[in-house]
């Protein structure tokens, strides 16, 4: 690993601050805060973006950031998640779901690198699709609480959404883990 590989850039550094809002989003949800939480939250969405967009457009592209900004995304999901459930405004299974999608991915990434070989840090489009849907959920669900509206059809149907691309995103890692060990392994 080179030095280029793990230098703090623009996209790295944009990132660190994404994962840096997760206790004080958590902090806001917790105390009913939920404006402010929402607002860091489209920040964060943001963010994801324009990290992506700049290492990309920009030749800045590092293995740090290709740990680093997954590692973001999930903990202020999985955050998020876990404390709208613990507050009751979304489903208790989906933030399990959610939990249990992204422990199986890092599980699988840890026994891979050790049993195989190193694994490159490239999400999925189905991972991204997932990103994508669950930040919407936990935006709208924050917006609906700070600005004191209700809408629980929209809720539950975009809750079904968060759940198919859950189930799809982490079955994706697992049939590409599968191929990649096949295609390691000698025949038989």
């Amino acid at each position: 690993m080179s030095k280029d590989d793990i230098r703090l850039n623009i996209p790295n550094l944009i990132s660190l601050a994404r994962l840096f809002s997760v206790p004080i989003t958590v902090w806001l949800l917790i105390h009913a805060y939920y404006q402010a939480a929402f607002w860091i939250l489209v920040l964060a969405c943001l963010s994801d973006a324009a990290d992506g967009f700049i290492a990309k457009h920009f030749n800045l592209q590092t293995e740090l950031g290709g740990y680093l900004d997954p590692i973001a995304d999930k903990a202020l999901l999985v955050s998020v998640f876990v404390t709208l459930a613990l507050n009751g405004q979304i489903f208790t299974w989906l933030a399990i779901l959610v939990v249990f999608r992204d422990a199986l991915i890092v599980l699988g990434v840890i026994l891979y690198q050790f049993l195989y070989q190193r694994i490159s840090m490239r999400p999925l489009q189905s991972s991204k699709v997932n990103t994508t849907a669950q930040f919407a959920l936990s935006a709208l669900v924050m917006a609906l609480a700070a600005f004191e509206y209700s809408a629980p059809q929209t809720i539950f149907w975009l809750s079904l959404v968060v759940a198919g691309t859950t189930i799809w995103s982490g079955a994706s890692y697992v049939v590409a883990w599968g191929r990649s060990v096949s295609a390691t392994e000698p025949g038989e």
